[in-house]
C-alpha cells in the first residue's frame, strides 16, 4: 500500500486509517508543488475499490486495481489545474529512451508515459464538461488521442521504434493542445454541478473517488457550491482536495475535511524519485525550490530565467517612459505555450513590484501593481481574454502607475 509514495510520512497515516476504517468522506492533501499529493490520492482511490485481501499491495491484479493503476477505473474523478505537459515530456523521454536502449525499464516507463497522458486526460472526462460549449471540441482532440494511445497501451505488442517515436510525439501535441486550449486554471462552477450529479449516481463495486487538486484557486461561487456538496457528501464518495496553500482554502471548507500534511523533501530525495521514476542521472543542484519542479522546468521551450529576464525588461522600459512592444515580448516568451510560462512572467513582475516598499508612496503603488497582475491573471484564466490584449492592459495600468 502506497509503494509508490515515497519519504512521505503522510502515506502511513493513509494506510492507518484505511486499516482501521477510519477514513472520513473528505480528505485535504497539503503540501509543497511535486511534494507527492496527487500520487496519494490516486493510491488512495486504487486502495478503496480493490477486491483482492489483502488489499491494497500495488503489484495487486485484480480487475479494479488493473484499471486503476491505467488511471481508467470509472470509479475515478479527476479535476483541477496542473502544468500536465512537462511530466507528460519528462515520462515521453524516459520511455524512449529505455525502448531504444531495451535496458530493462521499458514495462515501467512505459506506465509511466501512459498514466501521465491519462493524468490530463481524465480531466476531460465527459461527466464533468457535460452542457459544456466546449464539449465537442474536447471531443475530437481526446478521440484522436485515445487512437493514438492505444498503439502503445499496456498489453499490446509495441510497434518498432520509428513507429512508437512518431505516436508518441504526435500524443505529446494533443496534450499540448488539450492542455492548452480547454483546461482552466480555476475550476469552472458548472464542472462542480456536473460532479455532483456524477457522485450520486452509485457505484457497481467500490468506492467513488473525487480529486480535486488546487483546491485554493477555486473562485467564490465554486467554492459555495463545493461546500453544499460536502455538507450533505452523496454515500460511498470520497472527496480528495489537493493544496499547497492551506490558509488559502475557505475556512468553512477546512472544517468538513481531515488534513494530511504532506513535507518537503530533501534534494538527496528528490534526486532519487527523479532517477528511479524518469531514470535520469544527470541532475544539478538548485539553490533553492524543488529539484522536481526543476528538473520538470527544464522541459519548457523558454527557460525560467529567459522568463525573468524579459518580465524585468518589460517592468524597466515601463517606469523608465518607454512603450514596450508586446507582440514582440509574446514570441520572444514561445507564445507563453504552455501557459506556465505566462504565469511564470507574471510572477517575475510580481518580484520586481517588491523593489518599491522602501518608501510609502512605493507601498502603494506596489499594491496597485500587484492588484493589476491578479486581474491579469484572471482575465486571461477564468474569462479568456487574449494575452496580448492582458498584457497591453497591464502595460496601461503599469504606465498610470508611473505616471501617478
Amino acid at each position: 500500500m502506497f509503494d509508490n509514495l515515497l519519504f512521505q510520512s503522510a502515506s502511513k497515516l493513509l494506510e492507518d486509517d484505511i486499516l482501521s476504517s477510519r477514513l472520513p468522506g473528505a480528505l485535504l492533501f497539503c503540501g509543497n508543488e511535486s511534494s507527492g499529493k496527487l500520487t496519494a490520492a490516486l493510491e488512495t482511490a486504487r486502495v478503496l475499490s480493490c477486491s483482492a485481501a489483502p488489499r491494497g499491495k500495488w503489484t495487486c491484479s485484480c480487475p479494479s486495481c488493473q484499471k486503476h493503476k491505467a488511471l481508467v477505473s470509472p470509479n475515478l474523478l479527476l479535476l483541477g489545474p496542473r502544468d500536465c505537459s512537462l511530466e507528460i515530456q519528462a515520462a515521453c523521454r524516459a520511455f524512449l529512451n529505455s525502448l531504444s536502449l531495451n535496458d530493462g525499464h521499458v514495462k515501467a516507463t512505459r506506465y509511466l508515459f501512459l498514466r501521465a497522458v491519462r493524468k490530463l486526460e481524465n480531466r476531460f472526462n465527459q461527466a464533468l464538461w457535460q452542457d459544456s460549449d466546449k464539449l465537442n471540441k474536447i471531443a475530437l482532440v481526446t478521440g484522436e488521442l485515445d487512437e493514438c494511445m492505444e498503439e502503445l497501451d499496456v498489453g499490446r505488442e509495441l510497434p518498432e521504434l520509428k513507429a512508437v517515436e512518431a505516436a508518441a510525439q504526435k500524443i505529446v501535441a494533443l496534450c499540448q493542445k488539450l492542455e492548452g486550449d480547454f483546461l482552466y486554471d480555476s475550476i469552472p462552477i458548472l464542472q462542480i454541478r456536473n460532479l455532483s450529479s456524477w457522485a450520486h449516481i452509485g457505484a457497481a463495486a467500490g468506492t467513488k473517488v473525487i480529486v480535486i487538486e488546487k483546491a485554493e484557486r477555486m473562485l467564490e461561487g465554486v467554492r459555495n457550491a463545493l461546500l453544499k456538496i460536502l455538507e450533505e457528501p452523496p454515500a460511498n464518495t470520497l472527496f480528495i482536495l489537493t493544496t499547497s496553500r492551506r490558509n488559502a482554502v475557505m475556512p468553512t471548507i477546512l472544517s468538513r475535511l481531515r488534513s494530511y500534511n504532506f513535507s518537503a523533501r530533501s534534494q538527496e530525495q528528490e534526486k532519487e524519485i527523479i532517477e528511479r521514476v524518469f531514470h535520469d542521472g544527470a541532475l544539478p543542484s538548485v539553490s533553492d525550490g524543488s529539484l522536481i519542479q526543476h528538473y520538470l522546468e527544464g522541459f519548457l521551450p523558454v527557460r525560467p530565467e529567459a522568463i525573468e529576464r524579459r518580465a524585468f525588461d518589460f517592468f524597466d522600459q515601463i517606469f523608465e517612459g518607454k512603450i514596450p512592444d508586446v507582440a514582440e515580448l509574446i514570441k520572444n516568451c514561445g507564445k507563453f505555450e504552455p501557459r506556465l510560462l505566462f504565469r511564470l512572467f507574471l510572477s517575475a513582475l510580481e518580484k520586481k513590484t517588491r523593489e518599491l516598499f522602501s518608501s510609502a508612496q512605493g507601498c502603494q503603488s506596489a499594491l496597485n501593481l500587484s492588484k493589476a497582475l491578479t486581474d491579469c491573471h484572471i482575465n486571461v484564466s477564468t474569462y479568456n481574454q487574449s494575452i496580448q490584449g492582458a498584457l497591453e492592459d497591464l502595460l496601461r495600468a503599469f504606465a498610470r502607475e508611473r505616471k501617478r
